[in-house]
């Protein structure tokens, strides 16, 4: 992070590390399905990284697969979503609590590397590469042990939940 990042993060008083109780204000996910552990970086409107642990006690587990537990890719994306949101939050200086959602709006050009199994950190990097009105569009690579586990172009949209005054 440059010194710039830092002073914007500061200005919007955000301070990093971001943890479980500051993710709840940007996400409205709570578990099983909060898939952001921590935000370790970030430059405002531009870029994030933050990582999901891999449990072997994640419910998915149970039925993907019992002898041979493997994260869904799926899940795998939806944390990519998560993480571009939190982003999208931030850059717009909002959180879920001042009544916006970012919803999940498309998917391209995904592919998975390597499995993602109990243990490992996956450690997730987004970057928006464009932003029209309400729609934002991320590039976002997910990464365990410094290699590439799976990649994909993401699009959120904010949507207003609560009517202003």
């Amino acid at each position: 992070m440059t010194v710039a990042d830092e002073q914007m993060l500061a200005d919007k008083s955000i301070t990093l590390p971001l943890n479980y109780n500051q993710l709840k204000r940007y996400l409205p996910h709570r578990y099983p399905f909060m898939l952001i552990d921590r935000v370790v970086a970030c430059g405002t409107n531009s870029w994030i990284t933050g990582y999901k642990n891999v449990t072997i006690n994640e419910p998915f587990f149970q039925g993907h697969f019992p002898a041979h537990p493997i994260m869904p890719g799926v899940l795998i994306i939806e944390a990519m979503a998560q993480l571009s949101g939190i982003l999208a939050f931030i850059s717009e200086g909002v959180t879920a609590e001042d009544g916006y959602l970012f919803l999940f709006a498309g998917v391209d050009k995904v592919r998975f590397k390597t499995p993602v199994v109990p243990g490992d950190q996956l450690v997730i990097q987004s970057k928006l590469i464009l932003q029209k009105r309400d729609l934002y569009k991320f590039e976002s690579k997910a990464y365990v042990d410094n290699k590439l586990a799976a990649t994909g172009e993401l699009m959120i949209m904010r949507q207003q939940t609560t009517a202003t005054a």
